[in-house]
């Protein structure tokens, strides 16, 4: 390498997609199953083809992204399978708006043939659109085993996966009450539906009894449904009504003889306690209507408007029926009143049109027995969520699960595998289309044109991208998967998907642990949205900023399962630790030599180590232990920070200003010990901050003159005995108190750095070691023109600014430059912290509950605390007298 430092400025731009490519081209990122190592897997939630990165999705990937380049390091075989999905409904949407904008058509025009193929041509324009910016964000997956929700793997997985639930029973085709999207025209799960708190009203309407004067009152939101009005329930215990059960009532408008049944699903306290029963469009009342055989009227076409049934109202949209339906009920004074109310309101989670429950005939899952092995796993511990209260939230999905209808009225998507004889109607389910009929022979099927749900294919990711249901050996290494990183938003669509069709397929787990996390909200709390336009680009920040800024903000004080506010001040406050990384870097390059480096070993300078380097050393050693505790427990955030706080802190701040003197030393013994230690502690540094700062410490790494090849493939640093020196820990950190003691001092006096002044230190017998350990680091870092180590107070001048710390007391005589009256004011409220200290402590040893249940060893830690501060008291009351006499 001709140029042995980095570049004067960090610049990501420089490095950032050149590194990405290198790293493509040597295939870092490649894995294969290895008898010789643990698998780790995670599969990749796959992104839509229709959509591009955003927030959610950076942090999503920058999570799995951790986890993997730290478990590659670390030594197993892992893998990152990536994939994009087909998104059923968002792209057929796309699809048919491009169509129309472009040629003024529809998809029935184009014929489903060739609308295929323009959805087919979006996929490969846009998938790869999604995969170059989740490679900007330098996402390490195994690229050659990209998977497609429709490639013809999946595709082969979902058939053998209808028809195995066909063949078990747990696939049927019926009539049911299902979601409906007037705008989409297609069924949506239950998962589908988003809930919208939205303004509504209660409409009275009065229901005459046949025969009576008596009248029930009905509330309902949805008036326009009347029309489909088959019964009238009330609860058997209802005694306002027990007498009217079995006779009739008659629809309003309609005249339609309605009977009144007994039900228990009616509240009795809520609303009139009458309710109206619509089978057809109400899940509810379709229950109801199935106890009670009551008649089945669906009143509303597939858009949305009232149907051949609704007589004058017929082609009017359901809102439009409902405001004319109200205005005549009035006039006929069958309207008693309209109350406000504020409720939910189901909506397409595509479009936000309201979703209309209707009766259609579709393909459902049985999901009662499907439920129960996925909750099995969670309650046998097999499956276990991070954090993992949101154990519930999958338990409740799953507990309260209703049949899953799975047909979509769209032609991109899984085409439903089931064939229609044209002569008998019977309906097969197999692979592909059958010769014959097996009931009447005939030779003449159609296929359904229905697709599946999107979630169907998904619910196979984590086996049918390695090869279900083949028995591949990339299957049975693998899969069980490790993590699934996934946001609390999703836990319904998705997670119980892939539990129950894991168990269902392969009777195993489809992972170990899920990782979930929460939002990314704007600054001020806000979820990001195109309505508030408070959306961020991360491709912009990139581009701004730095990939590795992106990450390191979404990462710091991020905690599993909680949302987080993004800052652009923290943006900057990445971008200024990877600069300060950076420096540093370029420092310690910049002081190698290449000769006094030749050779160099732990040994061979071991005994030329100073209290400083030792220091470093095991600081650096215990951070790893720290850092790899966290990740273990998936506490990124908290990894992130302590790295962060010790390559910053203690190495930036105050190692390299330590070893400053040696670097520029004749002393070559001295040099080499300063520098073997730098880069060993760089090292480290540069491999924890790896997994959440990829760019940055590959490019650093490379100029590292003890390591060879790629960071991503490094071997993650552990913990060493050996370089754990907790002796010299405790004497360093009592160096650098006084530093900082004095540094505070000197700050408060406004006396300048570049004034020295003489340090005088008195230490006890038992500090006495350390103190001259490390005596240099005071000149150096204190602005001490001399040190001097006495046994005493004897050589003290009186007019010396005090300082003292555990065992030590330090004197700086700044003769003239002390404005006294600060001094004293400075002691006081030394002394008024140390009277703080001291009445806590009293408090707690006068304390007899503390001195009852405290062991034995923490009373005694109590008692040497008093015995310190008083011991720090009277060396600061001394001071005080000293000083105010010499005012006096």
């Amino acid at each position: 390498m001709e140029n042995t430092n980095l570049s004067k400025t960090y610049d990501p731009k420089d490095f950032e997609s050149r590194l990405y490519s290198k790293w493509m081209e040597d295939g870092v990122f490649k894995t294969k199953p290895n008898p010789n190592k643990k698998p780790f897997t995670i599969m990749m939630p796959p992104p839509n083809i229709t959509g591009q990165l955003h927030m959610g999705h950076a942090l999503d990937h920058t999570l799995q992204d951790i986890l993997i380049r730290w478990k590659r390091m670390d030594g197993y075989e892992a893998l990152w399978q990536p994939g994009t999905d087909h998104a059923s409904i968002a792209t057929e949407v796309k699809v048919v708006e491009r169509i129309k904008k472009e040629e003024g058509k529809t998809k029935y025009e184009l014929g489903r043939e060739e609308f295929l193929k323009r959805a087919w041509d979006w996929r490969n324009e846009f998938g790869r659109k999604i995969v170059n910016q989740m490679q900007q964000l330098g996402d390490s997956c195994d690229w050659e085993r990209e998977r497609f929700t429709m490639d013809e793997g999946c595709n082969k997985a979902v058939t053998e996966f209808f028809i195995k639930l066909y063949e078990k029973g747990q696939i049927y085709r019926g009539n049911r009450i299902i979601n409906w999207c007037p705008d989409c025209k297609t069924t949506l799960s239950d998962a589908e539906v988003e809930h919208e708190e939205h303004d509504g009203h209660f409409y009275h309407i009065k229901y005459q009894i046949k025969d009576s004067d008596e009248f029930l009152e009905i509330a309902t939101t949805r008036p326009e449904t009347m029309i489909g009005d088959t019964g009238i329930a009330v609860n058997p215990d209802d005694e306002r009504y027990k007498h009217l059960i079995g006779k009739t009532a008659i629809l309003p408008i309609v005249g339609r003889e309605l009977p009144i049944v007994a039900d228990d699903y009616v509240d009795l306290e809520f609303g009139t306690g009458a309710v109206k029963m619509t089978p057809a469009h109400d899940p509810n009342d379709f229950e109801v209507g199935v106890r009670h055989n009551l008649e089945k009227i669906n009143v509303m076409n597939e858009d949305g408007t009232m149907n051949n049934l609704c007589g004058k109202y017929e082609g009017m949209d359901r809102f439009e029926c409902r405001k004319a339906l109200i205005d005549d009920l009035d006039k006929e004074g069958l309207l008693i009143k309209i109350k406000d109310h504020s409720h939910n309101v189901g909506t397409c989670y595509r479009c936000h049109t309201i979703v209309e429950p209707r009766l259609s005939d579709q393909w459902f899952v049985k999901m009662d027995e499907l439920a129960k092995p996925a909750i099995e796993i969670l309650k046998n511990q097999e499956l276990k969520f991070v954090p993992d209260k949101f154990d519930k939230t999958y338990l409740q999905w799953l507990e309260n699960i209703r049949d899953w209808c799975i047909s979509r009225q769209l032609w991109w998507g899984h085409q439903i595998p089931a064939y229609y004889c044209q002569e008998c109607k019977e309906i097969v389910v197999a692979k592909e289309m059958p010769k014959k009929c097996p009931k009447c022979e005939s030779t003449h099927f159609k296929q359904d044109e229905d697709a599946l749900d999107t979630w169907f294919s998904s619910a196979l990711w984590p086996f049918s991208t390695l090869g279900w249901p083949d028995n591949t050996e990339e299957l049975d290494y693998y899969f069980p998967t490790s993590v699934l990183v996934t946001g609390y938003d999703i836990i319904f669509f998705w997670v119980v998907r892939m539990a129950f069709a894991s168990m269902f397929c392969t009777n195993k787990k489809p992972f170990e642990h899920v990782l979930v996390h929460g939002l990314v909200r704007d600054s001020q709390g806000r979820k990001m949205s195109k309505s508030l336009g408070n959306g961020i680009d991360p491709l912009e920040i990139i581009d701004q900023f730095g990939a590795d800024a992106l990450r390191f903000t979404l990462i710091t004080g991020n905690s599993p399962g909680n949302d987080m506010r993004f800052y652009m001040e923290r943006v900057e406050f990445a971008r200024n630790f990877a600069n300060k990384l950076w420096n540093a870097s370029r420092f310690v390059f910049m002081n190698i030599d290449s000769e006094i480096m030749n050779g160099v070993t732990r040994e061979s300078v071991e005994a030329n180590l100073t209290l400083a380097d030792k220091w470093i050393i095991s600081r650096a050693n215990n951070i790893v232990k720290e850092v790899s505790h966290n990740m273990d427990k998936f506490e990124l955030g908290i990894a992130l920070q302590k790295a962060y706080d010790f390559t910053w802190s203690e190495y930036c701040d105050w190692y390299i200003e330590m070893v400053k003197p040696r670097l520029y030393s004749e002393d070559k013994d001295a040099k080499q010990a300063a520098l073997y230690t730098l880069t060993y502690v760089l090292e480290k540094i540069l491999k924890l901050l790896h997994p959440f700062m990829p760019f940055i410490t590959e490019e650093i790494y490379t100029y590292l003159p003890t390591v060879e090849g790629s960071i991503v493939v490094a071997q993650w640093p552990k913990y060493k005995e050996e370089d754990n020196m907790e002796k010299e820990e405790e004497m360093m950190n009592l160096s650098m108190e006084g530093i900082r003691n004095i540094r505070n001092v000197r700050s408060e006096m406004n006396v300048p750095p570049s004034k020295k002044a003489k340090v005088i230190i008195v230490p006890t017998d038992d500090k006495k070691e350390a103190i001259e350990a490390g005596k240099d680091y005071f000149v150096t870092l204190a602005s001490a023109s001399e040190l001097e180590i006495a046994n005493d107070e004897t050589n003290v001048p009186e007019d010396a600014v005090s300082i003292v710390i555990d065992g030590v007391k330090i004197f700086i005589p700044l003769d003239e430059l002390v404005d006294f009256a600060k001094e004293i004011e400075r002691l006081n409220k030394e002394k008024s912290k140390l009277e703080g200290e001291i009445k806590r402590v009293n408090g707690k040893l006068s304390n007899q509950g503390f001195l009852a249940k405290a062991p034995e060893s923490l009373i005694e830690e109590e008692k040497a605390k008093k015995e310190k501060f008083e011991e720090m008291m009277k060396s600061v009351e001394e001071r005080l007298a000293n000083l105010e006499s010499k005012i006096k």
